[in-house]
C-alpha cells in the first residue's frame, strides 16, 4: 500500500481556508438573518468539517470502498440530523 504525501503548501492553504471560515462564521453571526442564522452557521461548519476529514484525515486519497461507504453514510446521517433540527427549530413558538 503506497501512502500519499501532501505538500506543505496544500496544508497551509487548507488551514487558511479554515481560518477564513471561522472569521466568516463570526461575521455572519453578527448579521441578523432571523431563523437562517443557524442554517448559515451549520453550513459553514459542515464545509469546514468536510475539509478536515478530506485532507487532514487523508480520506480524499483512499481507494477503499468501505471508506467511501462510511463517508457517504455519515453525510446522509448529517443531512437527516440537520433537516430534523431545522424542522424543530422552525416550528418552535418562541
Amino acid at each position: 500500500m503506497s501512502e500519499h504525501v501532501s505538500s506543505l503548501k496544500l496544508y497551509i492553504g487548507i488551514w487558511i481556508t479554515l481560518l477564513i471560515g471561522t472569521v466568516l462564521t463570526v461575521v455572519v453571526a453578527k448579521i441578523p438573518l432571523g431563523p437562517f442564522n443557524a442554517v448559515v452557521a451549520l453550513s459553514i461548519a459542515t464545509i469546514k468539517a468536510t475539509l478536515v476529514v478530506l485532507f487532514f484525515m487523508h480520506v480524499k486519497y483512499t481507494h477503499e470502498k468501505l471508506t467511501r461507504v462510511v463517508i457517504i453514510s455519515a453525510l446522509c446521517w448529517l443531512a437527516i440530523l440537520l433537516a430534523l433540527s431545522m424542522a424543530d427549530y422552525a416550528t418552535r413558538l418562541w
